[in-house]
């Protein structure tokens, strides 16, 4: 297979057409794509997507949340249709980017509800934003500790199942797709990652043979974000325990499927463990934490049962007005 550099500089052969119409808000070091949908007379609803995944893996279910909110779905830096910043994935560095993008495009107090790498941005969010921005945050299965190489508890990125993935992405695919070796990361996933990724590191259905391309998520991905995660890098200067010791507002946590495998791998996002001491900080800032176990549940409740996620945002969200 040819090498194809894909991405915002290479469209015709990155993207697809969607539902809903794309727009780009310029935050001065990004150009952030996102949609929308609802009117401006219900309550803003930030939506943000996890690694690897663009504004439209949340397509399915925005139709069953915009008759009850004004729906923002963005891609993050180095996703989808927005900016890729070489040297420059960081918690910090993201979170701003949301900051400013809810000053320009959502311009009031929003809800900010985020799936694993978007839940540690939401997270991010919850603490760090400015005063009244974000009025509650939804952490859908949130790799918070999990996804540091030295955590204050549990297991690190190193002893996770998605960690090995990483790797291997920056290996075989390279910063900004700079290597594109494609046939050569699927023939080395058998011997540097758990048998139990072979699905998601080569698009393959289940049941199915090896896709011979990319699959449309990570063709709008850029592999040094998983670098980042794998080296440690995206952490600088934003511990997760401090963080979360400084959550200003209250948060829902959804917590999905999870187990240790055979050979000691962690098959999930976060621990029991580590749930219990992300509770603890965010309870000792002041802020409740509700909690709700989904243990059947795949990572991405949005696109797995998004009818059971809209169910989960309205119910919380009422609460909140309530």
């Amino acid at each position: 297979m040819p090498h194809i550099r894909y991405g915002p500089d290479n469209p015709e052969a990155t993207y697809v057409s969607h539902g809903y119409e794309e727009r780009l808000c310029d935050l001065g070091e990004i150009q952030m794509n996102y949609v929308s949908a609802g009117s401006r007379d219900k309550p803003a609803l930030l939506l943000i997507p996890g690694q690897t995944e663009s504004w439209w893996g949340y397509e399915a279910a925005l139709p069953l949340l915009e008759d009850d909110f004004q729906v923002f779905a963005v891609d993050l830096r180095g996703q989808g249709r927005s900016t890729r910043t070489p040297g420059r994935y960081t918690w910090d560095n993201i979170g701003n980017d949301l900051v400013r993008f809810i000053d320009l495009a959502i311009g009031r107090p929003t809800l900010a509800a985020g799936l694993s790498s978007g839940g540690v941005i939401a997270a991010w969010l919850s603490a760090y934003a400015k005063p009244g921005q974000v009025r509650a945050a939804y952490y859908e299965d949130p790799p918070l500790f999990a996804s540091e190489t030295r955590p204050a508890v549990g297991h690190s990125i190193r002893q996770s199942v998605v960690g090995p993935m990483f790797a291997l992405w920056a290996k075989y695919l390279g910063n900004q797709w700079s290597v594109g070796d494609f046939e050569g990361m699927l023939r080395a996933r058998s011997e540097e990652v758990s048998p139990n990724l072979v699905n998601p590191v080569s698009g393959r259905p289940p049941g199915g043979a090896p896709s011979p391309t990319p699959p449309q998520n990570l063709k709008e991905y850029d592999p040094e974000w998983g670098a980042a995660c794998w080296t440690g890098s995206i952490s600088a200067g934003c511990d997760h325990a401090t963080m979360l010791a400084a959550v200003k507002c209250p948060v829902l946590f959804t917590h999905h499927s999870r187990r240790t495998s055979d050979d000691g791998t962690f098959m999930g996002a976060i621990s029991d463990l580590q749930v219990t001491r992300v509770r603890a900080l965010v309870e000792s800032a002041g802020q409740t934490f509700t909690y709700l176990d989904f243990p059947k549940m795949p990572h991405s409740m949005h696109g797995a049962d998004p009818e059971q996620y809209a169910r989960v945002v309205k119910e919380w969200a009422g609460g909140l007005r309530g």
